[in-house]
């Protein structure tokens, strides 16, 4: 299987499709989640997914109803102007790493493989995970584990990363692990420090937080007045920016004013406490585990319309 839909039902049904309207799957993958939205559309109804991983080619979905957009979803906007689509009735998003990424050695994804650390979802991007430890500078580094991975001791890692690099590259995944094996912490979470490693690397190597930014702000943009944004994330970096992006129209949560004090909210916050897999869904997909989802309603106002 490429992906397993995580949250399924409750995406779709805080989706709240309208037969007729136009929707993305921002986060096309094995296009689990299009073939849900799909058969809540009628003939009129539109979906666009979005995908640069050329291998989610393999699962394009036959329907004159919809169109596979290979892209990043950063650039919701651009292609959307491209097909002549100004406003969106919804978008879903799905943040996490599919199987099919995970599970394919050669992507260098997981540290339970050996291959190229390579770990980019656009093969065609030029910078890998090797490149990020052999030239990024120390410092550069530290704040990499440090804010993307929430690893505990980033500065002692960057540090060996530094100083291993000096007598041998890194080229492949066993000889970062080899150097992780004994700076695990804390002591016995070995699973744990590894996947929050590979986690800042992966980040980093696609530039999640910017690409995430971009997207949410496209959003404002293109959702109509009652328009849905359905986002699932996997860690708390990625949940905190949806979190405060809903709240505030900004992925760091700072409130704006305009002169008069009113506070510029664009979304009305549909789900007051984010909604997680049940243990049913996790015993059947354990990588649904750590899923969080948001779901917020456009409001009728714009950010150019709110004075200052």
């Amino acid at each position: 299987m490429y992906h397993q839909p995580v949250l399924a039902e409750e995406s779709i049904t805080f989706l709240n499709i309208n037969p007729d309207g136009i929707y993305v799957d921002a986060t096309f993958g094995g296009g689990g989640h299009s073939r849900l939205i799909l058969q809540q559309l009628s003939k009129k109804g539109r979906l666009y997914g979005f995908d640069q991983d050329e291998d989610a080619w393999k699962n394009k979905i036959d329907d004159e109803r919809f169109t596979l957009v290979q892209g990043n979803f950063r650039h919701l906007q651009r292609f959307m102007r491209l097909y002549g689509v100004t406003t969106l009735d919804g978008v879903l998003a799905d943040f996490g790493v599919s199987s099919h990424q995970l599970d394919e050695a050669e992507r260098g994804f997981s540290y339970r493989f050996d291959a190229d650390l390579d770990m980019r979802m656009n093969r065609q991007q030029p910078l890998t995970a090797a490149q990020v430890l052999n030239n990024y500078e120390e410092g550069h580094l530290q704040k990499i584990f440090g804010e993307y991975g929430e690893v505990r001791n980033a500065r002692t890692l960057a540090q060996a990363i530094a100083a291993t690099r000096q007598v041998s590259p890194f080229t492949v995944i066993n000889d970062l692990t080899a150097l992780l094996e004994p700076l695990v912490m804390p002591k016995g979470q070995r699973l744990r420090y590894f996947s929050q490693v590979f986690q800042a690397l992966r980040i980093e190597v696609n530039d999640e937080v910017g690409a995430l930014n971009d997207f949410l702000k496209d959003t404002l943009t293109l959702l109509k007045p009652s328009g849905r944004l359905v986002a699932i994330a996997y860690h708390s970096l990625e949940d905190r920016c949806v979190k405060n992006f809903l709240r505030t129209g900004n992925i760091n949560g700072e409130v704006q004013r305009n002169y008069f004090g009113h506070i510029f909210r664009p979304y009305e916050i549909i789900t007051k406490k984010a909604i997680v897999p049940s243990q049913q869904e996790i015993q059947v997909n354990s990588r649904s585990r750590s899923a969080k989802m948001r779901v917020g309603e456009r409001l009728d106002i714009q950010p150019e319309n709110f004075s200052y």
